[in-house]
This record gives structure tokens, C-alpha cells and sequence, in this order.
């Protein structure tokens, strides 16, 4: 298991990201949580197996229909255990 903190910068907000990427998260098996910042960017912690991992960073690369990514940066962290993947904000 592998976690990385993904920060997404572009038109983000308001395009439906958080909730495209719960439902794509969940297609993977992929653990965590995502959340609006104010600073207009979206981050996300997200947790499961490396291609699974691999593959929802793809998807950040991209997002949803009607959004502008313009830049996706990762850190990796300790995985926690956590179970399904919310949205927190």
C-alpha cells in the first residue's frame, strides 16, 4: 500500500471534481479524501495499492468534463489504513 497528498491546480472548483473523483476513486479501490482550498486549487490524500494509486493520478491529470488542470503535484506519505475515500470540504 502507498498514500500521496495530491494538489491539483486549475479550474477545479465548481466543475464537479471532488465528486467525479470520489466516484473514480471508488471504481479503484482507492482510500481517502479530497477537499476545496482557498486558494482555488483541490487537494487530495489518496491510499491503495500502486496501480490503483498510479492510476487515480492519471485521472488528476485530467479530472472531470469542464475542468483545466493545469499542474498536479504529489508528496508521498505513510499509509494509514484508511477506508474509503470522502469528501471533506
Amino acid at each position: 500500500m502507498i498514500r500521496q497528498r495530491v494538489i491539483v491546480h486549475g479550474r477545479v472548483q465548481a466543475v464537479g471534481f471532488r465528486y467525479s473523483a470520489r466516484v473514480e476513486a471508488q471504481r479503484l479501490g482507492v482510500a481517502g479524501w479530497i477537499r476545496n482550498r482557498s486558494d482555488g486549487a483541490v487537494e487530495a490524500e489518496i491510499e491503495g495499492d500502486a496501480p490503483s494509486v498510479d492510476a487515480m493520478l492519471s485521472w488528476f491529470d485530467e479530472g472531470p468534463p469542464g475542468a483545466d488542470v493545469t499542474s498536479i503535484s504529489t508528496a508521498d506519505l505513510h499509509p494509514t489504513g484508511e477506508q474509503g475515500f470522502r469528501i471533506t470540504g
